[in-house]
């Protein structure tokens, strides 16, 4: 079969198998199993495969149509234009994460110590580290496969970020942070069956999970955080679409100012932001 044959099978499988985006995510596997870009392809479309290209996008594809996520199956995603290895250890970056990174760096200054609690693949503080320089970070997540590839993304992408693990504030250094950085488990525990199948089956269900209500980690995070938040300091938290209300209240009835909610690009709540008096 020639390249452009073989590219058009493999997007019907992917489209037989309701993936979403079945003609970029061919393309994509294609692209990795015979290491090829576009310029290459259009220069030689009407060739034929070699056999061990042809068996390796195979073997690519139909891991694709079991649902397995893309990116677990190329092991990389890019995020805030940064790229960061993923496995099925962490929870994949998602644009809409990107609104909390840039609310951040709006406060951010040089000098600063920001806290990352739940921090998964280590996408927000490595960004947030690589667009505001002088910034000290340390971050932390409760399960040690993700410690080990937040670790792996800060040698990536060149980035001094300390990442350990920590059942959220457990076992973090015991000094004062400028701000506190977190995009907790908040989907509620009957809800995580209702996600596609990329989520509920292959994305680890400790970071999606947040539990009866889906408040259970703000409930948390906005309990222990004063004794790490310095006077005025800034705390950001990601949310869901419904949870602003929710998550805003908490953290007036704990006494935080200046409480406000950001949309994403879609116009839902995405993050909330408030500051610890003084």
């Amino acid at each position: 079969m020639t390249y452009r044959n073989v590219l058009a099978w493999g997007e019907q499988i992917l489209k037989e198998a309701d993936i979403a985006d079945a003609k970029v995510d061919a393309w994509r596997l294609l692209a990795m199993a015979c290491r090829i870009d576009h310029t290459y392809y259009y220069m030689h479309m009407e060739e034929e495969l070699e056999e061990d290209c042809r068996r390796e996008f195979e073997v690519l594809l139909f891991k694709r149509a079991e649902h397995i996520p893309l990116q677990y199956i190329t092991g990389e995603q890019e995020f805030m234009g940064l790229t960061f290895h993923v496995n099925s250890s962490v929870l994949i970056p998602r644009q809409d994460t990107e609104t909390l990174v840039e609310a951040a760096l709006k406060v951010v200054q040089p000098g600063m110590k920001v806290l990352d609690l739940c921090t998964g693949s280590g996408c927000i503080l490595i960004s947030i580290m690589k667009n505001a320089h002088g910034v000290e970070g340390f971050g932390y997540d409760i399960s040690k496969q993700a410690v080990i590839v937040a670790k792996e993304n800060a040698k990536l992408n060149d980035v001094p970020a300390v990442f350990e693990r920590s059942n959220l504030f457990e076992d973090v250094v015991k000094e004062k942070f400028d701000m506190i950085v977190s995009n907790p488990p908040y989907i509620p525990s009957d809800e995580i069956v209702t996600l596609m199948p990329e989520v509920a089956q292959f994305e680890p269900r400790e970071a999606l999970d947040g539990k009866e209500d889906g408040l259970h980690f703000y409930r948390k995070i906005i309990s222990g955080c004063k004794d790490y938040l310095k006077e005025n300091g800034n705390i950001f938290l990601e949310i869901g679409y419904n949870q602003g209300a929710a998550v805003s209240s908490m953290l007036k009835d704990a006494g935080f100012e200046n409480v406000s909610v950001q949309k994403d690009l879609a116009g839902n709540d995405r993050v909330v932001h408030a500051v610890m008096p003084s």
